[in-house]
């Protein structure tokens, strides 16, 4: 007998497992999301208030710096509040023992002392300008700490050792409760994003390599791709710094996330230049070379259409071993080439070589990271953020002038609320210096202040003094502060976040002893608006154009780098290069947004082709270290000498000078390929391969637009 079939469900039981479902989802969404943000708020108020209430038991003069600190240290994961309570550790050290020892050197001075802090300031913030990362938050601590003690000692210098005994105390505290909460309250670790980072990298570029060898990509939008990439690699330096400070973190760990940015940077630049290699032979449309390599492209793009494990890594370098053998055949077969297409195909050969290299050590450590695997690699340096000159200097002379005149208005307008103006004037100079773009941040936080100066006065009025214990302390002020801390959460608003918890905890100050001063507290609140204000104005109006990531200072330093390619130390010089390059563009692509305009797009190509100059540059170098005495070393270095004038006092008659220099030294070393052994025959090849960029680098930069290469090349 056949079963009797199962009833179906009813209506009622589907549509509640549809209303599951749903409700499902959308928690699992909202948990990622909005949830994230409110944990972080939580978070936040258990570190702030548990400040709070230390600083009260243990009767410190100043409780609500606990709190403050707590507020400056609430960032999304738990390894980010350690590095920057460490760097905020520090700072607040030295800038504590700064005060000491410049008030004690002019006790009777408040001019010299001013002068003094205003000196300390421009050199703190220039630091900062110059790290641009959390330990220049150590900078800008130092710098602004020792006018916070020096300042109200002016009238009292007896009272400094208190103060900065004090302000150890109270901020050390607020430090500890951050870095015990965030650190065990439901953790969020950075290690994880890193991860994340780590595996967006490694598709985006696999992608981006597959659209261009499909020729899918133009050069335009291969331009802005590196911009991008440039950015990816400091922010990975940055989340690798603030795992470092998470517990499981290791050392190897670091090496390999180290060899990891080196590895990319290594074959987006071989990459690059195979790119530029290969748009110049489509421009020229016609002769052998292009229909040989086309193939190898196609089949490195399918190659890398599949997972890069190393048995697939190994076929594929097998598989262009044999196209470059079938298409050196086909080459050989065929009709005499010209030179110029002989050295096209030789450096087309080498690059992918180099590149196929490049992807199997970049896809090696990727899988290390990916799969735990602890990995023997040499530490290469970390990523070093670099700064040109003129930025650090104009920081930090903004900054110190924004002191003095902040100064002469204390003494002119004879307003003891204006010390208020002088430390918020200070501390957003020295904070905004290492912003691409410091107005719209002290803009941001003006804003925050703006929006606090109300809700501020209702909780300190009207709320707090109805509390008669701590827990309704807590629960007049929780309000406004859990506000700032869910704006500060949102990149959107982050300034307008932290604008608003500084000045609420500046302004609503819980004391063991309260005292409700209306006329006080106004003042106070107009002062603090005040010093952002005239932040805000001092980077309107000193050297406006001395910012993070202008195009003009990048531009320069471009050129700069690419000159030092040519002469500085060679132990680990193309990684050095290589990360003060892609920094440059880094900040560049920070200042420009995310649709750049033509002049921007103008610096990203110029400066693409001075990495390409560079790398050439520190090649030959290498080479020529290696090499005996003759006539092709000779001609080697009289290229690199030329090019070196060129980088340094660019002109059309410079350029053509290298250009002619390039054109004998190529003539030298293939004079002296046949009488060379095999191994220097490799390495005279790599010459002409270098000899071949620097040429058509050169072409494209003096004429302003891409070149098809000469003939004489």
């Amino acid at each position: 007998m056949n079963a009797s079939p199962a009833a179906p469900p009813s209506p009622d039981h589907s549509a509640a497992r549809r209303a599951l479902r749903w409700i499902g989802a959308e928690s699992a969404a909202w948990a990622g999301t909005e949830g994230q943000r409110w944990l972080f708020v939580a978070r936040t108020m258990l570190a702030a208030f548990s400040a709070l209430w230390l600083a009260f038991r243990l009767g410190l003069d100043a409780p609500y710096t606990a709190l403050a600190t707590t507020l400056v240290l609430a960032l999304p994961s738990s390894g980010m509040v350690l590095e920057k309570a460490l760097y905020r550790f520090l700072g607040t050290l030295v800038g504590c023992s700064t005060a000491l020892a410049l008030v004690a050197l002019f006790p009777q001075s408040p001019t010299v002392l001013f002068i003094g802090l205003a000196l300390w300031v421009a050199l703190c913030t220039g630091g900062a300008a110059m790290h641009r990362n959390q330990q220049s938050y150590s900078f800008v601590l130092a710098g602004y700490t020792a006018v916070m003690i020096a300042v109200p000692s002016v009238d009292a210098p007896s009272g400094v050792f208190a103060l900065a005994v004090t302000r150890v105390t109270e901020v050390s505290l607020g430090i500890l409760c951050s870095a015990v909460v965030h650190d065990v309250f439901f953790p969020r670790r950075h290690a994880g994003a890193v991860m994340r980072t780590v595996q967006a990298r490694y598709s985006g570029f696999i992608g981006f390599c597959r659209e261009v060898l499909a020729h899918r990509v133009t050069p335009a939008d291969a331009e802005l791709a590196h911009l991008k990439f440039a950015a990816d690699i400091a922010a990975l330096e940055s989340g690798r710094a603030a795992a470092f400070f998470e517990a499981g973190h290791s050392r190897a760990q670091t090496r390999q996330l180290h060899a990891f940015n080196a590895a990319f940077m290594a074959a987006l630049t071989t990459f690059y230049t195979l790119h530029r290699l290969s748009h110049r032979l489509r421009v020229a449309g016609t002769g052998p070379v292009l229909p040989l390599v086309e193939p190898m492209y196609a089949h490195l793009a399918l190659a890398m259409g599949e997972e890069l494990a190393p048995a697939r890594l190994a076929h594929m370098r097998a598989r262009l071993s044999d196209d470059i053998a079938a298409a050196r055949a086909q080459l050989a077969a065929g009709p005499a080439v010209e030179r110029a297409q002989q050295i096209d195909f030789d450096t087309a050969v080498e690059l992918l070589e180099r590149f196929a290299g490049n992807l199997a050590d970049f896809a090696g450590l990727y899988h290390g990271l990916t799969q735990q695997k602890k990995q023997e690699v040499s530490d290469p340096g970390s990523y070093s953020p670099k700064t040109p000159p003129a930025i650090i200097v104009a920081s930090g002379a903004r900054a110190g002038v924004t002191l003095l005149v902040t100064a002469a208005m204390w003494y002119w307008l004879a307003w003891p609320a204006t010390v208020n103006a002088i430390l918020m004037a200070t501390i957003f100079c020295a904070l905004a210096s290492s912003s691409p773009r410091p107005t719209a941040l002290v803009r941001q936080v003006a804003v925050g202040f703006l929006i606090g100066a109300p809700l501020a006065f209702v909780t300190e009025f009207l709320m707090v003094p109805k509390a008669d214990s701590y827990g309704p302390l807590v629960l007049a002020a929780l309000p406004l502060f859990s506000l700032a801390a869910y704006l500060s959460s949102s990149p959107r608003w982050s300034g307008v976040g932290i604008g608003m918890g500084l000045f609420s905890a500046t302004l609503v100050v819980p004391a063991n002893l309260m005292h409700y001063d209306v006329e006080s507290f106004l003042g106070n609140e107009l002062a603090l608006i005040m010093g952002v204000l005239v932040s805000y104005v001092m980077f309107r109006v000193v050297l406006p154009e001395h910012t993070m990531g202008h195009r003009g200072h990048v531009a320069a330093a471009l050129w700069r780098e690419a000159r030092n390619a040519c002469g500085a130390r060679l132990h680990r010089l193309k990684r050095r290069f290589d990360n003060r390059v892609r920094d440059l563009l880094s900040q560049l692509n920070a200042t420009a947004g995310p649709a750049p305009d033509a002049a921007t797009r103008a610096v990203v190509r110029q400066g693409l082709t001075l990495l390409e100059l560079g790398h050439a540059a520190i090649e030959l170098r290498q080479l020529i270290a290696a090499a005996h005495a003759g006539a092709a070393r000779d001609s080697l270095e009289a290229v690199l000498r030329a090019l070196a004038g060129y980088l340094g006092t660019p002109s059309p008659a410079s350029g053509q000078a290298t250009l002619r220099a390039v054109l004998d030294a190529g003539t030298a070393v293939r004079a002296a390929l046949p009488d060379a052994h095999p191994e220097r025959r490799a390495r005279l090849h790599t010459a002409l391969t270098d000899l071949h960029s620097i040429y058509t680098s050169l072409l494209d930069q003096l004429s302003g637009e891409p070149h098809v290469p000469s003939p004489a090349a």
